[in-house]
Protein backbone atom coordinates (compact mmCIF):
# COMPACT_ATOMS: atom_id res chain seq x y z
CA UNK A 1 0.00 0.00 0.00
CA UNK A 2 2.96 2.28 0.93
CA UNK A 3 4.78 2.10 -2.49
CA UNK A 4 1.25 2.20 -4.46
CA UNK A 5 1.14 5.72 -2.68
CA UNK A 6 4.48 6.53 -3.25
CA UNK A 7 4.03 5.97 -7.06
CA UNK A 8 0.59 7.50 -7.09
CA UNK A 9 2.22 11.22 -5.95
CA UNK A 10 4.63 11.29 -9.16
CA UNK A 11 1.60 10.63 -11.27
CA UNK A 12 0.05 13.31 -8.95
CA UNK A 13 3.23 15.18 -10.08
CA UNK A 14 2.49 14.46 -13.56
CA UNK A 15 -1.07 15.45 -13.68
CA UNK A 16 -0.67 18.92 -12.64
CA UNK A 17 2.46 19.29 -14.94
CA UNK A 18 0.13 19.01 -17.64
CA UNK A 19 -2.21 21.11 -16.28
CA UNK A 20 -0.45 24.05 -15.21
CA UNK A 21 1.47 24.17 -18.58
CA UNK A 22 -2.00 24.51 -20.02
CA UNK A 23 -2.78 27.01 -17.60
CA UNK A 24 0.39 29.14 -18.92
CA UNK A 25 0.31 28.51 -22.48
CA UNK A 26 -3.31 29.35 -22.50
CA UNK A 27 -2.44 32.74 -21.02
CA UNK A 28 0.40 32.77 -23.90
CA UNK A 29 -1.88 32.39 -26.48
CA UNK A 30 -3.68 35.58 -26.76
CA UNK A 31 -0.29 37.86 -26.78
CA UNK A 32 0.71 35.78 -30.07
CA UNK A 33 -2.21 36.23 -31.76
CA UNK A 34 -2.89 39.64 -30.83
CA UNK A 35 -1.76 41.22 -34.01
CA UNK A 36 -4.04 38.70 -35.84
CA UNK A 37 -7.08 39.87 -33.61
CA UNK A 38 -6.14 43.87 -33.49
CA UNK A 39 -5.94 44.07 -37.48
CA UNK A 40 -9.03 41.16 -38.24
CA UNK A 41 -11.45 43.27 -35.70
CA UNK A 42 -10.47 46.78 -37.06
CA UNK A 43 -9.54 47.42 -33.33
CA UNK A 44 -6.56 50.02 -31.74
CA UNK A 45 -3.76 49.05 -29.72
CA UNK A 46 -4.96 50.90 -26.79
CA UNK A 47 -8.13 49.28 -26.85
CA UNK A 48 -7.33 45.49 -27.58
CA UNK A 49 -4.79 46.21 -24.75
CA UNK A 50 -7.99 46.40 -22.56
CA UNK A 51 -8.37 42.73 -22.62
CA UNK A 52 -5.00 41.85 -21.39
CA UNK A 53 -5.68 44.70 -18.55
CA UNK A 54 -9.69 43.24 -17.60
CA UNK A 55 -7.47 39.76 -17.46
CA UNK A 56 -5.40 40.71 -14.79
CA UNK A 57 -7.42 42.81 -12.95
CA UNK A 58 -9.93 39.77 -12.68
CA UNK A 59 -7.04 37.58 -11.88
CA UNK A 60 -6.27 39.62 -8.91
CA UNK A 61 -9.66 39.71 -8.01
CA UNK A 62 -10.36 36.43 -7.64
CA UNK A 63 -7.13 34.81 -5.95
CA UNK A 64 -8.09 35.55 -2.65
CA UNK A 65 -11.34 33.46 -3.48
CA UNK A 66 -9.26 30.86 -5.22
CA UNK A 67 -7.79 30.54 -2.35
CA UNK A 68 -10.32 30.19 0.31
CA UNK A 69 -12.12 27.45 -2.12
CA UNK A 70 -8.65 25.58 -2.41
CA UNK A 71 -9.20 25.40 1.63
CA UNK A 72 -12.59 24.81 2.04
CA UNK A 73 -13.70 22.23 -0.71
CA UNK A 74 -12.17 18.97 -2.68
CA UNK A 75 -8.95 20.09 -4.13
CA UNK A 76 -9.34 17.83 -7.23
CA UNK A 77 -12.27 19.36 -8.13
CA UNK A 78 -11.60 22.88 -7.40
CA UNK A 79 -8.30 22.21 -9.70
CA UNK A 80 -10.66 20.02 -12.28
CA UNK A 81 -13.17 22.58 -12.81
CA UNK A 82 -11.16 25.45 -12.87
CA UNK A 83 -9.46 23.84 -16.03
CA UNK A 84 -12.76 22.77 -17.67
CA UNK A 85 -13.73 26.55 -17.13
CA UNK A 86 -11.47 28.08 -18.07
CA UNK A 87 -11.06 25.84 -21.55
CA UNK A 88 -14.16 26.30 -22.27
CA UNK A 89 -14.23 29.88 -21.94
CA UNK A 90 -11.00 29.69 -24.33
CA UNK A 91 -12.28 28.56 -27.24
CA UNK A 92 -15.37 30.74 -26.67
CA UNK A 93 -12.99 33.47 -27.35
CA UNK A 94 -12.45 31.78 -30.78
CA UNK A 95 -16.36 33.31 -31.19
CA UNK A 96 -15.83 36.65 -30.23
CA UNK A 97 -16.55 39.51 -32.34
CA UNK A 98 -15.41 42.89 -30.78
CA UNK A 99 -13.91 43.66 -27.54
CA UNK A 100 -16.83 43.34 -25.25
CA UNK A 101 -17.32 39.64 -25.90
CA UNK A 102 -13.27 39.12 -26.27
CA UNK A 103 -13.57 41.15 -22.41
CA UNK A 104 -16.16 38.96 -21.29
CA UNK A 105 -14.32 35.45 -22.43
CA UNK A 106 -11.05 36.86 -22.27
CA UNK A 107 -10.94 38.45 -19.30
CA UNK A 108 -13.48 37.80 -16.89
CA UNK A 109 -14.50 34.22 -18.13
CA UNK A 110 -10.85 33.02 -18.90
CA UNK A 111 -9.35 35.20 -15.74
CA UNK A 112 -11.67 33.91 -13.29
CA UNK A 113 -11.32 30.40 -13.85
CA UNK A 114 -7.22 30.48 -13.72
CA UNK A 115 -7.32 32.66 -10.73
CA UNK A 116 -8.99 29.46 -8.86
CA UNK A 117 -6.13 27.14 -9.85
CA UNK A 118 -3.29 28.05 -8.44
CA UNK A 119 -4.05 27.76 -4.77
CA UNK A 120 -5.86 24.57 -5.13
CA UNK A 121 -2.93 23.36 -7.41
CA UNK A 122 0.23 24.36 -5.04
CA UNK A 123 -1.85 23.09 -2.19
CA UNK A 124 -2.70 19.18 -3.20
CA UNK A 125 0.81 18.92 -4.70
CA UNK A 126 2.50 20.09 -1.24
CA UNK A 127 0.02 17.50 0.16
CA UNK A 128 1.47 14.46 -1.52
CA UNK A 129 4.75 15.34 -1.52
CA UNK A 130 6.20 15.71 1.90
CA UNK A 131 9.76 14.60 1.95
CA UNK A 132 9.91 15.23 -2.15
CA UNK A 133 8.65 18.64 -1.99
CA UNK A 134 11.40 20.52 -3.17
CA UNK A 135 12.07 18.34 -6.12
CA UNK A 136 8.31 18.17 -6.89
CA UNK A 137 7.86 21.76 -7.13
CA UNK A 138 11.23 22.74 -8.92
CA UNK A 139 9.91 19.74 -11.55
CA UNK A 140 6.57 21.47 -11.37
CA UNK A 141 7.99 24.80 -12.40
CA UNK A 142 9.09 23.81 -15.71
CA UNK A 143 6.11 23.62 -16.80
CA UNK A 144 5.84 27.44 -17.10
CA UNK A 145 8.93 27.72 -18.78
CA UNK A 146 7.86 25.20 -21.26
CA UNK A 147 4.16 26.22 -21.50
CA UNK A 148 5.18 29.70 -22.31
CA UNK A 149 7.92 28.67 -25.50
CA UNK A 150 5.52 25.64 -26.67
CA UNK A 151 2.51 28.40 -26.83
CA UNK A 152 4.16 31.42 -28.07
CA UNK A 153 5.31 29.19 -31.01
CA UNK A 154 2.16 26.84 -31.64
CA UNK A 155 -0.55 29.65 -31.39
CA UNK A 156 1.39 32.18 -33.52
CA UNK A 157 1.79 29.15 -36.53
CA UNK A 158 -2.03 28.18 -35.82
CA UNK A 159 -2.86 32.33 -36.20
CA UNK A 160 -0.94 32.18 -39.68
CA UNK A 161 -1.86 29.36 -41.09
CA UNK A 162 -5.25 28.71 -39.63
CA UNK A 163 -6.98 31.98 -38.18
CA UNK A 164 -6.71 33.00 -34.72
CA UNK A 165 -9.82 31.73 -33.79
CA UNK A 166 -8.05 28.54 -34.31
CA UNK A 167 -5.48 28.87 -31.69
CA UNK A 168 -8.30 29.21 -28.78
CA UNK A 169 -10.06 26.38 -30.15
CA UNK A 170 -7.35 24.17 -30.21
CA UNK A 171 -5.41 25.27 -27.09
CA UNK A 172 -8.77 25.15 -25.23
CA UNK A 173 -9.65 22.20 -26.31
CA UNK A 174 -6.90 20.62 -25.16
CA UNK A 175 -7.98 22.02 -21.73
CA UNK A 176 -10.90 19.91 -22.27
CA UNK A 177 -9.61 17.15 -22.61
CA UNK A 178 -6.63 16.83 -19.91
CA UNK A 179 -10.31 18.11 -17.07
CA UNK A 180 -11.67 14.68 -18.50
CA UNK A 181 -8.30 12.64 -17.64
CA UNK A 182 -7.83 14.70 -14.39
CA UNK A 183 -11.48 13.63 -13.24
CA UNK A 184 -10.57 10.40 -13.40
CA UNK A 185 -7.30 9.81 -12.71
CA UNK A 186 -6.51 12.75 -9.60
CA UNK A 187 -7.59 12.30 -6.20
CA UNK A 188 -7.74 14.07 -3.16
CA UNK A 189 -5.11 13.19 -0.67
CA UNK A 190 -6.17 11.60 2.62
CA UNK A 191 -7.97 14.16 4.92
CA UNK A 192 -7.01 13.87 8.26
CA UNK A 193 -8.98 13.63 11.06
CA UNK A 194 -9.91 16.78 13.01
CA UNK A 195 -12.61 17.25 14.93
CA UNK A 196 -14.14 20.42 16.37
CA UNK A 197 -12.43 23.28 17.85
CA UNK A 198 -9.43 21.94 15.91
CA UNK A 199 -9.26 18.75 18.55
CA UNK A 200 -7.94 15.49 16.71
CA UNK A 201 -10.89 12.92 17.05
CA UNK A 202 -13.06 12.34 20.00
CA UNK A 203 -11.80 8.27 20.47
CA UNK A 204 -8.92 8.99 22.69
CA UNK A 205 -6.32 7.67 20.03
CA UNK A 206 -4.10 9.86 17.52
CA UNK A 207 -5.40 9.35 14.32
CA UNK A 208 -2.37 8.71 11.59
CA UNK A 209 -1.76 10.36 7.81
CA UNK A 210 -2.87 7.89 5.69
CA UNK A 211 0.30 8.51 3.27
CA UNK A 212 3.18 8.78 5.83
CA UNK A 213 1.55 7.21 9.25
CA UNK A 214 2.87 9.61 11.20
CA UNK A 215 0.60 11.43 13.95
CA UNK A 216 -1.59 14.25 12.81
CA UNK A 217 -1.45 17.69 14.75
CA UNK A 218 -3.68 20.01 16.00
CA UNK A 219 -4.47 22.41 13.33
CA UNK A 220 -4.94 25.82 13.98
CA UNK A 221 -7.73 28.05 13.35
CA UNK A 222 -7.86 29.48 10.28
CA UNK A 223 -6.87 33.03 9.62
CA UNK A 224 -9.10 35.72 8.55
CA UNK A 225 -8.86 36.52 4.48
CA UNK A 226 -7.88 40.20 5.71
CA UNK A 227 -5.20 38.80 7.99
CA UNK A 228 -2.23 38.71 5.25
CA UNK A 229 -2.92 42.54 3.88
CA UNK A 230 -1.99 43.66 7.25
CA UNK A 231 0.74 41.40 7.76
CA UNK A 232 2.19 42.56 4.43
CA UNK A 233 1.61 46.40 4.42
CA UNK A 234 2.97 46.32 8.31
CA UNK A 235 6.31 44.79 7.89
CA UNK A 236 8.51 46.99 5.56
CA UNK A 237 10.63 43.61 4.12
CA UNK A 238 7.44 42.15 3.25
CA UNK A 239 5.84 45.23 1.76
CA UNK A 240 9.17 45.97 -0.58
CA UNK A 241 8.79 42.51 -1.96
CA UNK A 242 5.52 43.27 -2.04
CA UNK A 243 6.29 46.36 -4.46
CA UNK A 244 9.39 44.71 -6.02
CA UNK A 245 6.44 42.29 -7.29
CA UNK A 246 4.50 44.71 -8.52
CA UNK A 247 7.05 46.40 -11.16
CA UNK A 248 8.26 43.07 -11.63
CA UNK A 249 4.50 41.78 -12.85
CA UNK A 250 4.55 45.58 -14.51
CA UNK A 251 7.24 44.85 -16.65
CA UNK A 252 6.58 41.05 -17.44
CA UNK A 253 2.96 41.59 -18.20
CA UNK A 254 3.82 44.44 -20.54
CA UNK A 255 6.68 42.53 -22.36
CA UNK A 256 4.79 39.46 -22.72
CA UNK A 257 2.14 41.40 -24.18
CA UNK A 258 3.53 43.18 -26.39
CA UNK A 259 6.97 41.58 -27.55
CA UNK A 260 5.51 39.38 -29.56
CA UNK A 261 4.13 42.47 -31.66
CA UNK A 262 7.30 44.20 -31.67
CA UNK A 263 9.12 41.40 -32.93
CA UNK A 264 6.36 41.60 -36.34
CA UNK A 265 6.38 44.83 -36.80
CA UNK A 266 10.15 46.00 -36.34
CA UNK A 267 11.83 42.65 -37.61
CA UNK A 268 9.41 41.66 -40.26
CA UNK A 269 8.66 38.30 -38.42
CA UNK A 270 5.69 35.91 -39.20
CA UNK A 271 3.03 35.25 -35.94
CA UNK A 272 5.00 31.58 -35.08
CA UNK A 273 8.55 33.14 -36.02
CA UNK A 274 7.90 36.31 -32.85
CA UNK A 275 5.89 34.20 -30.75
CA UNK A 276 8.98 31.93 -30.54
CA UNK A 277 11.60 34.13 -30.08
CA UNK A 278 10.07 36.79 -27.74
CA UNK A 279 9.71 33.89 -25.12
CA UNK A 280 12.63 31.18 -26.36
CA UNK A 281 15.60 33.35 -25.54
CA UNK A 282 14.19 34.74 -22.11
CA UNK A 283 12.90 31.18 -20.51
CA UNK A 284 15.87 29.07 -21.36
CA UNK A 285 17.55 31.82 -19.55
CA UNK A 286 15.29 32.40 -16.92
CA UNK A 287 15.76 28.38 -16.28
CA UNK A 288 19.50 28.57 -16.33
CA UNK A 289 19.07 32.16 -13.44
CA UNK A 290 16.44 30.44 -11.21
CA UNK A 291 18.56 27.14 -10.74
CA UNK A 292 21.76 29.58 -10.05
CA UNK A 293 19.82 32.22 -7.85
CA UNK A 294 17.87 29.31 -5.71
CA UNK A 295 21.17 27.58 -4.89
CA UNK A 296 23.18 31.09 -4.28
CA UNK A 297 20.40 32.15 -2.02
CA UNK A 298 20.02 28.99 0.57
CA UNK A 299 23.52 28.93 0.70
CA UNK A 300 24.29 32.64 1.55
CA UNK A 301 21.35 32.80 3.33
CA UNK A 302 22.26 30.62 6.09
CA UNK A 303 24.76 32.89 7.44
CA UNK A 304 22.83 36.52 6.74
CA UNK A 305 18.99 36.05 5.57
CA UNK A 306 18.98 39.07 4.09
CA UNK A 307 21.17 37.89 0.95
CA UNK A 308 17.57 36.66 -0.29
CA UNK A 309 16.65 40.30 -1.26
CA UNK A 310 20.37 41.37 -1.99
CA UNK A 311 20.26 38.81 -4.71
CA UNK A 312 16.82 40.24 -5.87
CA UNK A 313 17.94 43.73 -6.02
CA UNK A 314 20.70 43.26 -7.76
CA UNK A 315 18.51 40.62 -10.39
CA UNK A 316 16.46 43.81 -10.94
CA UNK A 317 19.17 46.54 -11.54
CA UNK A 318 20.86 43.89 -13.80
CA UNK A 319 17.97 42.88 -15.51
CA UNK A 320 17.49 46.72 -15.99
CA UNK A 321 19.98 47.14 -17.88
CA UNK A 322 18.97 45.14 -20.97
CA UNK A 323 15.46 46.72 -21.03
CA UNK A 324 16.50 50.03 -23.12
CA UNK A 325 19.30 48.35 -25.57
CA UNK A 326 15.88 46.21 -26.69
CA UNK A 327 14.16 49.12 -28.36
CA UNK A 328 17.34 50.62 -29.95
CA UNK A 329 19.57 47.55 -31.75
CA UNK A 330 18.75 46.74 -34.91
CA UNK A 331 20.24 43.31 -35.36
CA UNK A 332 17.68 40.48 -34.57
CA UNK A 333 20.90 38.30 -32.98
CA UNK A 334 21.89 41.04 -30.34
CA UNK A 335 18.36 41.57 -29.33
CA UNK A 336 18.37 37.93 -28.64
CA UNK A 337 21.08 38.24 -26.23
CA UNK A 338 19.32 41.16 -24.87
CA UNK A 339 16.32 38.86 -24.24
CA UNK A 340 18.28 36.18 -22.74
CA UNK A 341 20.10 38.78 -20.51
CA UNK A 342 16.87 39.98 -19.14
CA UNK A 343 15.16 36.50 -18.81
CA UNK A 344 18.73 35.63 -16.62
CA UNK A 345 18.64 38.09 -14.30
CA UNK A 346 14.60 38.24 -13.72
CA UNK A 347 15.34 35.01 -12.52
CA UNK A 348 17.30 36.24 -9.69
CA UNK A 349 14.10 37.81 -8.25
CA UNK A 350 11.90 35.23 -9.35
CA UNK A 351 13.48 32.42 -7.10
CA UNK A 352 13.73 34.80 -4.20
CA UNK A 353 10.09 36.02 -3.97
CA UNK A 354 8.19 33.82 -2.11
CA UNK A 355 11.17 32.26 0.36
CA UNK A 356 11.66 35.84 1.47
CA UNK A 357 8.22 36.48 1.65
CA UNK A 358 8.40 33.78 4.40
CA UNK A 359 11.04 34.78 5.96
CA UNK A 360 9.56 38.04 7.75
CA UNK A 361 6.02 36.64 8.00
CA UNK A 362 4.41 34.03 10.63
CA UNK A 363 4.31 30.50 8.95
CA UNK A 364 0.91 30.39 9.76
CA UNK A 365 -0.16 33.54 7.59
CA UNK A 366 2.21 32.22 4.01
CA UNK A 367 -0.59 31.39 2.11
CA UNK A 368 -2.57 34.71 3.21
CA UNK A 369 0.24 36.98 2.96
CA UNK A 370 1.25 35.29 -0.34
CA UNK A 371 -2.54 35.98 -2.23
CA UNK A 372 -2.34 39.26 -0.37
CA UNK A 373 1.26 40.03 -2.57
CA UNK A 374 -0.50 38.26 -5.85
CA UNK A 375 -3.23 40.25 -5.51
CA UNK A 376 -1.64 43.50 -5.02
CA UNK A 377 1.54 42.44 -7.65
CA UNK A 378 -1.14 41.88 -10.59
CA UNK A 379 -3.51 44.57 -9.64
CA UNK A 380 -0.78 46.66 -10.87
CA UNK A 381 0.77 45.22 -13.35
CA UNK A 382 -3.18 44.76 -15.16
CA UNK A 383 -2.31 48.78 -16.13
CA UNK A 384 1.07 47.88 -18.30
CA UNK A 385 -0.56 46.78 -21.83
CA UNK A 386 -3.11 49.63 -21.40
CA UNK A 387 -0.27 51.80 -20.75
CA UNK A 388 2.30 50.66 -22.95
CA UNK A 389 -0.36 50.83 -25.75
CA UNK A 390 -1.19 54.42 -25.43
CA UNK A 391 3.27 55.50 -25.52
CA UNK A 392 3.07 53.50 -29.07
CA UNK A 393 -0.05 55.07 -30.28
CA UNK A 394 1.76 57.90 -28.85
CA UNK A 395 5.10 57.49 -30.61
CA UNK A 396 4.14 55.06 -33.25
CA UNK A 397 6.41 52.21 -31.68
CA UNK A 398 7.10 50.23 -28.82
CA UNK A 399 10.57 51.16 -29.13
CA UNK A 400 9.86 54.20 -26.50
CA UNK A 401 8.57 51.90 -24.16
CA UNK A 402 11.60 50.04 -23.06
CA UNK A 403 13.96 52.70 -21.29
CA UNK A 404 10.74 53.20 -18.85
CA UNK A 405 10.48 49.40 -17.89
CA UNK A 406 14.12 49.88 -17.22
CA UNK A 407 13.73 52.74 -14.75
CA UNK A 408 10.82 50.98 -12.90
CA UNK A 409 12.94 47.88 -12.07
CA UNK A 410 16.31 50.47 -11.20
CA UNK A 411 13.87 52.13 -8.97
CA UNK A 412 12.47 48.84 -7.67
CA UNK A 413 15.93 47.03 -7.42
CA UNK A 414 17.38 50.10 -5.54
CA UNK A 415 14.78 50.04 -3.49
CA UNK A 416 14.98 46.52 -2.56
CA UNK A 417 18.99 46.67 -1.52
CA UNK A 418 18.28 49.58 1.12
CA UNK A 419 15.06 48.12 2.75
CA UNK A 420 17.32 44.49 3.15
CA UNK A 421 20.18 46.61 4.79
CA UNK A 422 17.60 48.60 7.09
CA UNK A 423 14.65 46.20 7.87
CA UNK A 424 15.48 42.69 6.29
CA UNK A 425 17.62 41.19 9.40
CA UNK A 426 15.50 42.99 11.95
CA UNK A 427 12.02 41.69 10.03
CA UNK A 428 13.45 38.19 9.92
CA UNK A 429 14.29 38.23 13.76
CA UNK A 430 11.03 38.87 14.97
CA UNK A 431 9.53 36.18 13.04
CA UNK A 432 12.87 33.59 14.38
CA UNK A 433 11.75 34.58 18.01
CA UNK A 434 7.98 33.71 17.68
CA UNK A 435 8.44 30.28 16.39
Amino acid sequence: MKNRANWYKWEVLALLWVAYLLNQGDRQVFNSVLPLIRDSLGLTDSSVSLIAVFFNLFYAVMVPIGGWLGDRFSRKWVTTLSILFWSVATMLTGLANGVFLLILTRSVATGGGEAFFGPANYSLLGQYHTDTRARAMSVHQTSYYVGVILAGWLAGYIGDHLGWQYAFYIFGGAGVVWAAIMAFRLKDAPQQEVGAYGQIGFSGTVPKNNLTGSAVHQVPAKPGIWDGFKTVFTTPTALMVTIGFCGFIFVITGYMTWVPTFLQENFGQSGAQAGLNSMLWTYVAAFAGVLLAGTLSDKWAARDPRKRMIIQGAGLILGAAFLPLMGSVGNVWILYLCFAGWGFFRAFFDANIYAALYDVTPEHLHASCSSAMIMTGFAVGATAPYILALIKEATGSLNATFPILGAIWLLCGLACLWVSCKYYNRDHSKITKHE
